[in-house]
Formats: structure tokens, C-alpha cells, sequence
């Protein structure tokens, strides 16, 4: 039997919220979630999650801040500006992943927390789980691309299957493109998130529908 298609997940991980929404506007009939960055964050503030929102409403939002402490005072702020989705990086301690999810049960929120290539076990994992956070990320970080490790590794593969069978829906990240789905197909991912591939498109929509229709011929086989 074969897995449903993952959702598709733009990562605006751009400077500012005008260049942002250029991508977006062009490219968001064919996204499933909207991911304000990092960056972006960093550069407007909530602002940029409040502008996604008012846009978008029908769009789940995420609101990539990668808590390590303060969790229920960052996610609630979060939520409060309209995000779906909050992120915590996996150093955070246990106390602020519950503090997190706490902070999401009250806005009907959810959690992800992003796997770390030195900090992740799957006692980890299940201790996540067991607190409450539904999504996992397993990610090829701009650090590893950065000292030429481009390729999906087994372990990377492998810990997709591990965190679903924990019962996480599982994203994948990290420099993605259409070459790097058929590795990824029948593996119980939920969702790909692309970025660049998008966002620095001369046309962000073509690309958007293109990652679309590869993401739906990998998975129908």
C-alpha cells in the first residue's frame, strides 16, 4: 500500500517581509504551509507571522524560532500573532518542550522540534513524543551543506522511519530539490520543506507547481 504525498512546506528564510511576500504571492496556490523563517523573523519580528496570517488565512503558518528556552512565553507570543506551528531546537531541555506544548494546547497549536545530528537518540525522541510534540524534522543543516556534505545519508533515511514509528509527522530540510525526492520515496514523510529552490526562482510559482508535481510522481509509485 502506498504512502499519501507529503505536504509541500515553503521556507521563507529570506531578509525582509517584502521580499518574502513576493515569493509567497506567486508561489502560495501551490504550498500547504507557510514557513516563516528564521531570518525573517529574526530581521521583521512577529510582524512578518501577523502579515502571513492576514494574507493567508486558510494556509497553516509556521513560526520558525527554534526555542531552546522560555518556551511558553516565545510560543505563546507565537500563536498570539497567528502561527500554527512553532519550532524548538532539540538542546532544548524537556522542561521547555512541555512548556511549549502546554503553551500550544491552549491555542490549538502544534510543535516540531528540529533532530540534531549530535544531540538526537531515540530515547530523545520518545521522550519528545511522550510530551506531547507531534512533528519531528530531520534535516541536512546549511552547516553540513557548507562543508560539502550534500548528500541524504542512511542514517538520515533511517531516522524518517524511526520518528514515524514513533508517531511524529516527519519534515525533511535542508537545501532541497526535485533530485532529492526519489531517495525519500515511500518513506513515511509528511513534509518537504523547499526554500531557495523557490524563493530564488525566477518564478517562484512554476517552481512551487514543478516540486508539487515531482513530490506527487515519487510518492505514487
Amino acid at each position: 500500500m502506498s504512502l499519501p504525498a507529503p505536504l509541500l512546506q515553503l521556507a521563507l528564510d529570506v531578509l525582509d517581509l517584502p521580499s518574502a511576500l513576493r515569493s509567497l504571492s506567486r508561489a502560495a496556490g501551490e504550498v500547504d504551509v507557510i514557513e516563516c523563517g528564521t531570518i525573517l523573523i529574526l530581521g521583521e519580528g512577529l510582524r512578518a507571522v501577523r502579515e502571513v496570517r492576514a494574507l493567508y488565512p486558510d494556509k497553516t503558518v509556521l513560526a520558525d524560532v527554534r526555542i531552546a528556552e522560555a518556551g511558553g512565553l516565545i510560543a505563546s507570543h507565537c500563536f498570539e500573532a497567528g502561527a500554527d506551528w512553532v519550532s524548538c531546537v532539540a538542546g532544548a531541555s524537556l522542561t521547555t518542550i512541555r512548556q511549549v506544548v502546554a503553551a500550544a494546547a491552549e491555542f490549538d497549536g502544534q510543535v516540531q522540534v528540529e533532530t540534531n545530528d549530535d544531540l538526537y537518540s531515540l530515547d530523545r525522541a520518545r521522550a519528545w513524543r511522550d510530551a506531547g510534540v507531534e512533528h519531528a524534522i530531520v534535516k541536512r543543516s546549511r552547516d553540513r551543506e557548507a562543508a560539502g556534505t550534500l548528500e541524504w545519508t542512511t542514517a538520515d533515511l533511517d531516522r524518517v522511519t524511526e520518528l514515524a514509528e514513533l508517531g511524529f509527522t516527519v519534515s525533511v530540510t535542508g537545501g532541497f530539490t526535485a533530485a532529492d525526492l526519489p531517495g525519500f520515496a515511500g518513506l513515511p514523510v509528511g513534509v518537504v520543506i523547499v526554500g531557495r529552490e523557490i524563493t530564488s526562482s525566477h518564478d517562484p510559482g512554476h517552481s512551487a507547481a514543478a516540486m508539487r508535481a515531482a513530490i506527487a510522481k515519487a510518492w505514487e509509485r
